[in-house]
C-alpha cells in the first residue's frame, strides 16, 4: 500500500457459508476496523439496487424473510 492508495473491499455477509463453528473473516474485520479513521463501512441495501425492477422486487422479498446471518 503506497500513499495515497484508496482501496474499495466488498462482501455480501448474508452470503456467508461458512460451517457454524467457523467465523467469517469480513465479519471480524468490519468489528475490528470499524472506527479506524480513514477507514469506511458502507452498508447498502435495496434502495442502493439501480437495476431491473425484478431484481429490487426479489431483494425486498428475501429482505421481509427472518435473517439468519452466520457469524
Amino acid at each position: 500500500m503506497g500513499r495515497n492508495a484508496k482501496f474499495v473491499i466488498t462482501g455480501d455477509i448474508t452470503q456467508i457459508d461458512l460451517p457454524r463453528h467457523q467465523q467469517s473473516g469480513l465479519v471480524q474485520a468490519m468489528h475490528i476496523l470499524d472506527g479506524i479513521s480513514g477507514i469506511s463501512i458502507i452498508h447498502l441495501d435495496n434502495s442502493d439496487v439501480i437495476r431491473h425492477k425484478l431484481v429490487t422486487k426479489i431483494i425486498r422479498a428475501y429482505d421481509s424473510e427472518p435473517s439468519q446471518v452466520l457469524t
